[in-house]
């Protein structure tokens, strides 16, 4: 008699994008994702509007998830869901639709960190790093460099003790008034311009932690100074402007990493998270790595960004080892991994 395939629904709203994923024995048999266009026109994520779009787009992207995967509700085994950080609101539906669908099934429940979720999407689809390995972790809320061990012993070494790299992105993509989401638009920008027109400060803090509020500062004053010389300055000069910072970002990520990856002599290196999407970044961490003699890893887009197949796979290695959550458990804005 065949064994029973383990089947796990996987759940993420941690911010605005609504998905459900189904794994089967550690494989993705579905991945899919709702986002919400109705943020684009304020500039940024609403987040009360974000937790009522996830309330309306759960239940239809849980069962297209399920009908896309082959697998019927009452064959899955758990049930995976952010559990932090993120926005409350829309947390808390995830959370609650997770329980109701898990108590109804009588089946485990498993909670899941996002920022550990992200760092298991190297793990999704071959090749698949060797422990131990890197990880630089990179979003709009996040910017970290994490020593893996193993699949869930994990350890952050260093972060940002201000503003995120994808912050500092979305956020000088406003000083130029360029559309939301504005840190694709800079990385696209960025392409045709000339990534040392102009200098910025290379901020350098104690050990492998990280800080962009000092060059959002520098920016703003910047483009203050030359558009007093010269009202169209940012529109004859974006692609440049862009370039240049998008060039210093990258530039302090990879000054820590490399730090790390020789002070703990490790070459197994991966960056993940939805600013690892950045051609600029994916191209010089390649570039580096080949210098070196680096392995490098780095995810598909669709699984950079927020998705639940990351999530999936996360509650795939924590069922493995029995870690589960009771009814009890809360999300949080900010939890420790577990």
């Amino acid at each position: 008699m065949a064994q029973q395939k383990l089947n796990i629904l996987a759940i993420e709203s941690s911010c605005d994008d609504t998905s459900a994923a189904v794994i089967q024995d550690g494989v993705v048999l579905s991945n899919l994702i709702a986002t919400q266009k109705v943020h684009e026109q304020y500039g940024g994520v609403v987040p009360e509007m974000a937790s009522r779009a996830h309330m309306q787009k759960i239940v239809p992207v849980v069962d297209v998830a399920l009908k896309n995967a082959g697998v019927d509700k009452k064959d899955i085994h758990a049930v995976a869901f952010t559990q932090a950080p993120g926005l409350i609101g829309s947390l808390l539906v995830g959370a609650c639709f997770a329980k109701s669908f898990a108590q109804a099934l009588n089946v485990p429940l498993i909670d899941v960190h996002h920022m550990q979720a992200h760092v298991l999407a190297h793990f999704i689809e071959d090749p698949k790093p060797e422990f131990p390995f890197l990880c630089l972790t990179v979003s709009g809320g996040h910017t970290q460099i994490v020593l893996c061990r193993s699949h869930l012993d994990m350890e952050v070494l260093g972060e940002t003790i201000d503003d995120a790299a994808g912050e500092a992105f979305d956020k000088v993509a406003k000083m130029l008034g360029l559309p939301y989401p504005g840190g694709p638009m800079v990385d696209k920008l960025a392409k045709e311009g000339n990534p040392t027109k102009f200098s910025f400060p290379l901020s350098d803090m104690k050990d492998y932690d990280f800080s962009f509020s000092g060059l959002k500062t520098a920016v703003l004053y910047f483009l203050q100074n030359e558009k007093k010389k010269d009202p169209d300055f940012v529109a004859n000069n974006l692609n440049d402007i862009c370039a240049s910072v998008q060039h210093t970002i990258i530039t302090i990520l990879l000054k820590k990493l490399k730090k790390a990856a020789k002070e703990l002599k490790i070459n197994h290196v991966g960056i993940a998270g939805g600013v690892s999407a950045n051609s600029g970044l994916r191209t010089a961490l390649t570039e580096t790595g080949a210098q070196l003699g680096w392995q490098v890893y780095i995810p598909k887009f669709e699984y950079c960004t927020d998705n639940a197949a990351m999530i999936g796979i996360t509650g795939y290695y924590k069922y493995l080892q029995g870690k589960f959550a009771d009814l009890s458990v809360s999300p949080t804005a900010r939890a420790v991994w577990s």
